[in-house]
């Protein structure tokens, strides 16, 4: 049997009659089940102030962040991608699962605007690669045309 990419196993879930906080469960449900090696997948959303947490599958999780804190505060502020081969190096790391050694962090940014974060955590060392953070961004760019 042919395995089934990313892509069409969201289609299989997400739909535009759905709120997109549903679409958006959805969404990392099925990232943290396709994608070996994670322990933590979710999103935190931007309120115009600060980070909130959203849906995300994983142990509990710090509920706010401050633009310019953690891996996903300094991504969501720059706007840039963060990959952190090994996050007890990263001085201002927020550490919610001890067991994560490697994050990556991608800006949600639909029209110019900031929505959010998509933050991923492995108990891996160096589990990102430029591969699955472009297959990431790839799903993320599908998942926009829920939201």
């Amino acid at each position: 049997m042919e395995k089934i990419t990313i892509k069409e196993y969201l289609s299989l879930y997400l739909d535009k009659k759905y709120e997109s906080i549903t679409n958006m469960a959805n969404f990392v449900a099925i990232i943290k089940e396709m994608v070996e090696g994670l322990n933590w997948v979710g999103f935190y959303l931007y309120d115009g102030e600060k980070l909130y947490l959203g849906p995300f599958q994983g142990k509990a999780a710090v509920q706010t962040i401050p633009l310019g804190e953690g891996v996903c505060g300094i991504s969501a502020k720059k706007r840039e991608t963060l990959v952190i081969d090994d996050v007890h190096s990263f001085e201002q790391h927020i550490a919610c699962d001890e067991s994560s050694n490697s994050e990556v962090v991608i800006p949600l940014i639909k029209n110019d605007m900031l929505i959010g974060v998509l933050d991923i955590d492995s108990p891996r060392h160096n589990r990102f690669d430029e591969n699955i953070v472009k297959e990431l961004k790839t799903a993320l760019k599908y998942l926009f045309d829920f939201l």
